[in-house]
């Protein structure tokens, strides 16, 4: 069993921004969610995992190496997809991993050779190792991502933001891929979509303004928020009204009519029947909460 260990971890930017602020994770091997909006400090947390960039306060510690100390060990472990990565222009991919395998330490040719053939069969990429990876769709792209992450046999592999711009199906594809990898390692999903997390993660992470909300089961906390969640449908011109008298969740609208979710231990008025908790209430009341924290302290 793999174990990261993340310890008060803080890191503060030279423009003043305080990106990570005392965050304190147990991960272990499974499929991990770090759920958080855009600008949360999620990239900023992976990257000092990733032994990117230095934190300014706290530790690191995966399988008992101090990964803040000896940054070199950690990367023998490690897979990373960032949320962009660059390609040469005009190199196949199976001639670029191979480059990249060489990077990792994999100095033997038929052993690369080896890894690299499974790696493209797995990632449903065999067909176009001789393409170019340049000319790759983005969902494409991102599956050679996950195919260069995994060289090395990584016992811990982070992916920040993968679906992002993908469709429907490439996402669907891209998930099935990365809840494969998940039985045997950590595997460390990065992203803003609550959907994502709800169907890949048994255990999560919502992180706001560089700050840590909650950590634990999804199961668990939408189980918490049973009996509590209240739904009814307004006029959308009344949607203000009820943000300054209820605690408002999310709003849809349909057929001009808004479906809103609100937050209360009881029935909050007149025409609200009770709403099935789902991980996106859990997520926008962590928020939500935090927003108000911070308003009444302001």
């Amino acid at each position: 069993m793999n174990t990261l260990k993340i310890t008060n971890l803080s890191k503060t930017y030279a423009n003043g921004i305080r990106s990570l602020n005392n965050i304190c994770l147990e991960i272990t091997n499974g499929m991990f969610g770090l759920l958080g909006p855009n600008g949360a400090g999620k990239s900023s947390l992976m990257r000092t995992i990733a032994a990117l960039q230095l934190p300014d306060e706290g530790s690191i510690e995966f399988n008992d190496i101090d990964i803040i100390k000896e940054p070199l060990q950690l990367r023998k472990y490690l897979g990373y997809l960032p949320q962009e990565f660059g390609v040469y222009p005009k190199i196949s991919a199976y001639r670029l991993l191979d480059h990249l395998a060489v990077l990792k330490g994999i100095i033997h040719k038929k052993e690369r050779e080896t890894q690299i053939l499974s790696l493209l069969e797995q990632t449903n990429l065999i067909d176009h190792r001789n393409k170019a990876v340049h000319t790759f769709s983005g969902g494409m792209r991102q599956r050679f991502g996950i195919a260069q992450a995994l060289l090395g046999d990584p016992k811990i592999i982070i992916v920040d933001e993968p679906t992002a711009g993908l469709d429907p199906e490439e996402r669907h594809r891209f998930n099935n891929l990365l809840s494969e990898i998940g039985e045997q390692v950590i595997v460390i999903l990065s992203t803003h979509i609550v959907q994502d997390v709800k169907d890949l993660c048994t255990n999560m992470a919502i992180i706001s303004n560089g700050s840590l909300l909650s950590a634990g089961k999804p199961s668990k906390f939408i189980h918490a928020l049973e009996g509590n969640v209240w739904v009814k449908t307004i006029d959308k011109t009344m949607l203000d009204e009820y943000k300054k008298s209820m605690h408002v969740l999310t709003s849809r609208l349909n057929e001009r009519k808004l479906s809103i979710r609100v937050l209360s231990d009881h029935q909050p008025g007149e025409g609200f029947v009770p709403g099935t908790p789902d991980l996106e209430d859990v997520y926008f009341s962590s928020l939500t909460s935090q927003h108000s924290k911070h308003f009444d302290h302001a």
